[in-house]
This record gives structure tokens, sequence and C-alpha cells, in this order.
């Protein structure tokens, strides 16, 4: 009873019931898009098996993610946000269906692999089109449904729900690949994603904040502007974007699950679904104790440690591949064990520097201007997540798996330095602000 009644003290943000809809919405669409990002993923290696081609992933989904993000915040503070969300959840529903077309067993023998490769590069394009207004009509919505004072608390569990689809959907995914094969996989992407649609059929349309009419570009360059002029948002974005840029080894897992460490699809599902278990737990921890003396110091540390575990995890492979133990018949060796701890312990890391910064955007962005920030937000974000499996994949391509990852580490490392004597700021930075919101 004492630890119940101390986790709803602490948690109050889940006393409000529509913000109970927004993380079941969260959950599920996350779940279904990490599922399907996994499942085409190594669908598209067992194609090709070329290392170039995921890479090329990243880089059609990034291509459309920054340029609609450019005018993207503009339109999400003009319109109803949870008319937005609707709309964008109904097109990833579309693509899910065309994603099922094309792993038809029957269509390889209609086209060529290279055309099939294509179609799919066209329906991640769109994809990322469609990330461009979900991410900020998310994050606006988000701020519309619990007091600011819960802004922090409210946070934590909405990058709980985050990460749980994203633990899920990946490791669903693996299972679902080895039981029924790609096509009954992306099936169930699009069920999961008709419940992401029930839920934000529950939450009635909120109020337009920004209701004055202004050109485009200039609304545009206020965002910009904002971002640009603020050191802390400026600098835990960038850290961010460099950060996962080059330390991103999440890309080149199908090529270690395939040919560096030999466990397959239901062992690609676990060490893709690995950062998210971390997140979780880390985040869980947060809900109890909170990050409130020397965020800023914490959050380098935190990236310190996410470069130093993909360090590590580049020379798994290295531990050996031989079974030491089987769990349901998947045999477990240690150099899987290796891979799968430091995925674990990166993914604990990353989940204090993503919970630092979506409370920082929450906290210090004004009301008005929250769907242009999180435009900016989503297109540092799609760079560093996507241009970051591009650059996997060509130096990957160039110099070999391992030392692609290794490099990426050792980057990561440099990032952390660089930021910490260019951005000052961080070093006395607090989670809550008393500045005036518009």
């Amino acid at each position: 009873m004492r630890f119940a009644s101390s986790f709803i003290e602490k948690n109050k943000a889940l006393h409000y019931p529509l913000f109970r809809n927004f993380l079941l919405l969260r959950v599920t669409i996350i779940l279904a898009l990490n599922m399907q990002a996994a499942i085409v993923a190594y669908y598209v290696y067992k194609l090709t098996h070329d290392k170039l081609a995921l890479g090329m992933l990243g880089l059609w989904e990034v291509i459309p993610a920054i340029s609609f993000s450019f005018f993207s915040g503009h339109f999400v503070d003009m319109k109803e946000k949870k008319t937005l969300m609707a709309q964008c959840i109904m097109g990833y529903i579309l693509l899910s269906i065309f994603f099922v077309i094309l792993a038809l067993p029957q269509l390889p023998a209609h086209l060529s692999v290279t055309a099939i490769v294509w179609l799919v590069y066209a329906g991640i394009f769109m994809g990322g089109a469609l990330r461009a207004f979900l991410g900020p009509s998310s994050f606006t919505l988000q701020g519309m449904l619990v007091p600011r004072e819960l802004y922090p608390n409210a946070t934590t569990w909405s990058l709980t729900s985050w990460q749980t689809g994203a633990v899920i959907g990946p490791l669903l995914g693996g299972f679902m690949i080895a039981f029924t094969g790609f096509q009954m996989s992306l099936v169930s992407v699009g069920i999961i994603e008709v419940i992401a649609f029930i839920a934000i059929l529950r939450i009635p349309k909120q109020p337009i904040l920004k209701k004055g009419k202004e050109p485009v570009m200039k609304s545009l360059g206020e965002g910009l502007k904002f971002v640009f002029r603020s050191q802390l948002i400026l600098a835990v974005l960038s850290l961010d974007l460099f950060a996962v840029l080059f330390g991103g080894a999440v890309a080149l897992l199908p090529v270690y699950a395939d040919d560096i460490l030999k466990v397959g699809e239901i062992g690609f599902g676990w060490m893709r679904a690995a950062p998210g278990i971390g997140s979780i737990l880390t985040l869980l921890l947060l809900s109890f104790v909170p990050l409130k003396s020397n965020p800023g110091i914490k959050l380098l540390l935190s990236i310190v440690g996410f470069g130093i575990t993909t360090i590590i995890f580049a020379y798994s492979g290295y531990f050996g591949t031989n079974v030491v133990a089987t769990l349901s018949g998947f045999g477990i060796s240690w150099g899987f064990i290796i891979a799968f701890s430091m995925l674990l312990f990166g993914g604990m890391f990353d989940a204090v520097n993503v919970a630092i910064r979506h409370t920082i955007l929450q906290v210090y962005t004004p009301d008005s201007m929250r769907g242009r920030v999180a435009a900016v937000n989503t297109m540092f974000i799609s760079s560093s997540n996507e241009l970051g499996a591009m650059e996997s994949g060509i130096t990957a391509k160039w110099m070999g798996t391992v030392p692609a990852v290794f490099l990426g580490g050792c980057l990561t490392l440099v990032v952390v330095v660089v930021t910490y004597f260019a951005a000052p700021t961080l070093r006395t930075l607090k989670l809550h602000s008393d500045k005036n919101k518009e």
C-alpha cells in the first residue's frame, strides 16, 4: 500500500484520463512503426544481402522527414492537433497495406529484386513524410492534456510508453518473421495501427493556441530563430544529433544477426529490442527518482556511456558464437550475451539523454511555438537516426561492419567533449523554468 500511494503521489500526470488515452495512442503507434521498421529492414537485407541497402532505408526516410519538417510545424501550430494525428495514423494504415502487397510471395516472380527494393524505398519515403507531421502533433497535444507543472512527469511517462512500443515492436517483429513470415508480420502491424486510430478518436478536439495567420516563411523563421538563439535548446538538439549520427549501430543489426553472431531472426528481434528494454527500465526508475540535480552533467555522462557501450558492442562477435545456453530452442552464445548487454546499457544511457532533452523542450518552449519547435526537433532526430543509419551503411561498406561501429562510438565521445566546452549553459541547467510562456 505504501508503495502504491508513493507511486500515485509521484506520478500525478496519470490522474488525467485524456493523458492516459494519449499514452495508449503512443504505445500502440510506436509499437507498430518500430515493428514495421524492423520487419522491412530484415526483409530488404534478406532480398539483397547488401549493407548499403540498409543504410539507404535511413536516407529515404530522412529526406522527407527533414524536408516536410520545414513547414509541418507551422501547420501544426495553426491546425487542431487531434485531427492531424488521426490523419497521420490513417496514412500509416494505408502504408501498411502497401508493404503487405510488397511482401507477397508471388511478387518476385513478376518484379526484380531491384524494383521491389525501390518500391520499399518509396514506402519508407511516404512514412518519413507522415512522421514530419506526427511528431510535432504528438508533442503539442501532450502539452495540452496536463498542467504545466506536471510536464516533467508527463514527459517521463510519454517516453516510457514510446520505449515500450520500441521494445515490443522489434521483438514481436522478429518472432512474427520467424513463425509467420514477412507478409503476416506486416498484416499485424496494420491491425495494431487500427488500435492506435481508435485511441486517438477517444481524445476530444483541443483548442488552437495560435490563431493569428501569418506567412509560412515568416512563421518558420520565428521557430528557427527561437531554437538557434537559445544556447540550451540548440546544444541539447545538436548533442543528440551528432551522438546518434555517429553512435547508432541499430541499422547494422541485421548484419550482426546473420553474419557476425549468427543468431537469425529471433536473435535479431532480441537485439533490436534491447535498447528499448534498457530505456524502459531507466524511465521507470526516473518516475520514482526524477532528474533534479545537475541534469546537464548527467546528460553528458549518459552520452559518454552510450559511446562506450557502442565501442564494446562493435567487437561482440569476437567473444565467440558457440552456444552456451538455450532459450526456447534459441541458442545463446557469449558474443550474443555481450551484444545484447551493450545494447541494453546503451538504451539505459540514451533514456537519460532523451528524458532531459524532451523535458527541456516542454518547459522552455512557448505554447504558441510548440509545433514549430517540435518540427525542428523532428529534423534533428531524423537527421541523427536516419542519417546515422545511412552513415553506418556507407562506412560498413567502405571499411567493414566492426570498424564502422567502433569508429562511430569513438566519434560519439568526441562530440561530448566538444559540447562540454562549447555549451557552458549545460553545466548549470535546471529542468524548471519560471519564465512566462507566450
